[in-house]
C-alpha cells in the first residue's frame, strides 16, 4: 500500500478546497469535499487559530486519513487571555493575566507535543511562553509561580 502525507496549517473551522489544501491534495482524486467537511468539524474548537493538519491519503483506495495537531501555545495562550497578540514589551508591560486553571488546561493539551515527562514539566514550558509574551499567572510573574509549583505549592491543583 502506498501512501502520500500532506502536512498543512489552517484557520481552525474555516478550511476550504482553495489553497493551501487544493494544490496539495490535487492529483490526489481524494474526496476534497469531504476531507474540507472532516478538517472544519474536527478544528472548530480552534476559531480564528492556526492549526496544523496531517492528511495521509492511501493512493489506491483514495481513502483519506485527518489528523488534527494543536495550536500554538503562544496562541491558546491568547485565546485565554482573550488579547490578539502579545506584548511588545515583555517584562515590563502585562498583556493579560492567566488563572493557574487556565496554564494548567494548556498544559494537559500540548502535553503530547512537548518533551515533558509529567504535567509539572509541561507546565512549566507553558509559563515559559507565558512569561515570554508578557502574561502573568494569578497575578504573579510566572517565573514566581514556577518557583511556587516547584516547592509544592500548586500540587492540590494539578488534579492528577
Amino acid at each position: 500500500m502506498s501512501s502520500k502525507v500532506v502536512k498543512v496549517m489552517v484557520v481552525g473551522g474555516k478550511a476550504t478546497p482553495g489553497p493551501p489544501l487544493g494544490p496539495a491534495l490535487g492529483g490526489l482524486t481524494a474526496n476534497l469535499g469531504q476531507i474540507v467537511q472532516e478538517i472544519n468539524e474536527k478544528t472548530k474548537e480552534y476559531p480564528g487559530m492556526k492549526v496544523p493538519i496531517e492528511i495521509t491519503v492511501d493512493l489506491e483506495t483514495r481513502k483519506a486519513d485527518v489528523k488534527v495537531g494543536v495550536p500554538s501555545t503562544s496562541m491558546l495562550i491568547l485565546r485565554e487571555i482573550g488579547q490578539e497578540k502579545g506584548s511588545g514589551q515583555a517584562g515590563e508591560e502585562s498583556m493579560g493575566d492567566l488563572s493557574f486553571d487556565q496554564a494548567l488546561r494548556i498544559a494537559k493539551m500540548k502535553m503530547a507535543s512537548t518533551n515533558a515527562t509529567d504535567v509539572k514539566g509541561a507546565l512549566k514550558i507553558i509559563l515559559g511562553t507565558a512569561l515570554s509574551m508578557g502574561a502573568t499567572v494569578e497575578g504573579k510573574d510566572p517565573r514566581e509561580v514556577m518557583k511556587e509549583i516547584d516547592e509544592g505549592l500548586w500540587d492540590e491543583g494539578m488534579g492528577d
